[in-house]
């Protein structure tokens, strides 16, 4: 297959051959590829009417409720030649106007009457044009504008802008490229045999770097994609019957949602003829419950998928092909098609067999790295120290792995201070520079109690604090999804020699108690 300058090139051949057939579902409504197509024409006619038509792309930020409105928002912001910023729809104001600021009040929102109530309580510069979604969308399509705006796209212009978690308390806006989108979908195509027959069973949220997966295998293929209602995920035991009534062949979860349903024993209990693969990533799958899985529905294909956020979703992969032990290690496997992971050790070498190292990735799917930020991406977005010959630029993941001697990857935790919950990759330092803006606060350590997977808050204040009422003053400046389960008052921390906070002291107080 010939890589296409944009991906939203995929949508297109989807259209001419499956122009009826439906992309996208949701609990509301249904998309059918052609319909998807002469949306995303509207949308890019209405964006490309008040672009400035310069040379940089125009980022368009999708603040909507997750539904197959965003998606075909994805596409009018591909067919109008720029990259979309999904957004989350619940992100506390704040949080959404550190976006806002890091684009240099560049670009577009697309909106719903509900988050324009939000919008108009932030500064929005003028140059940033905001657009009601079902406003736009009734556009008529200029379809000479719109083609000449994406035959100017290359495939190594950004796709998306995707917003992770910045240990300073800034967000990170990690910029891929249309070439990694498009040659992910490949390999998921060419590893999965996802077809035109496949329903994609989505879970991942759209401002997490898992919902590729789902987005352009549909494209790319003509799979249905459909959008489980995101009140379904508070009540596990009802997603097997979800699955197997809506005939879902295909699913990409978090492992916390997997751990949940194989708690929920119903997996015994109910059939799943049509799901034939089941892929994981996004954090570490315990093989008790992956156990649990395999045992019940043997005859699907189980996944074992890693990448960060900084790579168009996943660079390794493992088949599992065998039941682990509870305390086996469980491989991320070996690289994906058009990339390349090396380990480097302390001393910027390559490791050997069995030695633990630093997990870099080189490949197509690497990301273009920060928009904005290149202070921050020249740090890990860097020359391979392995090769002195020719430019190769590597991104360092900052986490710990291994290889072994048949050739598998083996993850072997992080070496900062980031951690991952329900696969939403988290840096400690930003739920602590939240916390210093609660009134009362005069200092803040956020530590990971990794045996109960939850964020403990250690705060330095004489008042009496309530993890409630703290949270709610929390969400003003960090999505839900960082709040911490638990809140501890103290009025000093201890510290090292070298007057530095004692976080090993914090975190050992944890497990006392």
């Amino acid at each position: 297959m010939i890589i296409p300058n944009s991906a939203v090139r995929l949508l297109d051949d989807a259209v001419i051959k499956y122009k009826d057939k439906v992309a996208v579902s949701d609990e509301y409504e249904t998309f059918t590829f052609e319909r998807l197509q002469s949306l995303g024409h509207s949308i890019a006619t209405a964006l490309l009417a008040v672009s400035d038509g310069g040379y940089m792309p125009e980022p368009v930020m999708v603040y909507l409720p997750k539904s197959g409105k965003c998606i075909a928002s994805f596409m009018g912001a591909m067919y109008s030649g720029n990259p979309y910023v999904p957004i989350a729809y619940d992100m506390p104001a704040g949080r959404i106007q550190k976006i806002v600021d890091l684009l240099e009040g560049r670009g577009h929102i697309i909106t719903d009457a509900d988050g324009m109530a939000v919008i108009d309580t932030m500064s929005i510069p003028e140059t940033m044009h905001v657009h009601i979604y079902d406003e736009i969308t009734t556009t008529a399509p200029d379809c000479d504008a719109v083609y000449s705006a994406l035959d100017r796209v290359i495939d190594t212009d950004p796709i998306y802008i995707m917003f992770t978690s910045g240990s300073t308390g800034e967000p990170k806006g990690v910029t891929v490229p249309h070439r990694g989108a498009v040659d992910y979908a490949i390999w998921v195509h060419n590893t999965f045999g996802i077809n035109e027959n496949s329903k994609l069973g989505n879970q991942a949220p759209f401002y997490f770097d898992n919902s590729i997966f789902d987005i352009y295998s549909m494209l790319l293929t003509g799979a249905e994609m459909n959008i489980i209602p995101e009140t379904l995920f508070m009540f596990p035991s009802k997603l097997p019957e979800y699955i197997r009534d809506n005939d879902i062949t295909v699913i990409f979860w978090v492992p916390t949602v997997m751990i949940n349903v194989a708690n929920s024993g119903v997996l015994s209990e109910i059939e799943m003829p049509k799901l034939k693969t089941v892929a994981f990533c996004g954090e570490v799958m315990p093989n008790t419950q992956l156990n649990i899985w395999r045992k019940n529905h043997p005859d699907a294909v189980y996944a074992n998928l890693y990448g960060p956020t900084e790579i168009s979703d996943v660079c390794t992969y493992y088949i599992v092909d065998r039941e682990f032990k509870d305390s086996d290690p469980l491989p991320i496997g070996r690289a994906c098609e058009n990339m390349r992971i090396i380990i480097l050790n302390s001393e910027n070498k390559l490791a050997k067999p069995n030695e633990q190292g630093e997990l870099c990735v080189i490949g197509t799917g690497v990301s273009l790295g920060y928009w904005n930020k290149p202070d921050i991406s020249d740090k890990v977005f860097v020359q391979n120290p392995a090769n002195p010959f020719y430019e190769e630029r590597i991104y360092r993941t900052g986490d710990l792995a291994y290889i072994t001697d048949e050739g598998l990857i083996m993850y072997d935790g992080r070496m900062d201070n980031q951690v991952k919950v329900k696969g939403n990759r988290i840096e400690l330092g930003e739920i602590e520079c939240a916390a210093m803006c609660v009134e009362g606060v005069k200092g803040a350590c956020a530590v990971f109690d990794a045996p109960n997977e939850q964020i403990v808050l250690f705060v330095e204040s004489c008042e009496a604090l309530v993890l409630r009422k703290f949270n709610n003053e929390l969400k003003q400046y960090i999505p839900k999804y960082m709040l911490p389960s638990k809140l501890v008052v103290m009025d000093k921390f201890p510290h090292t020699a070298n007057d530095k906070i004692d976080r090993v002291t914090l975190k050992k107080s944890i497990s006392e108690n």
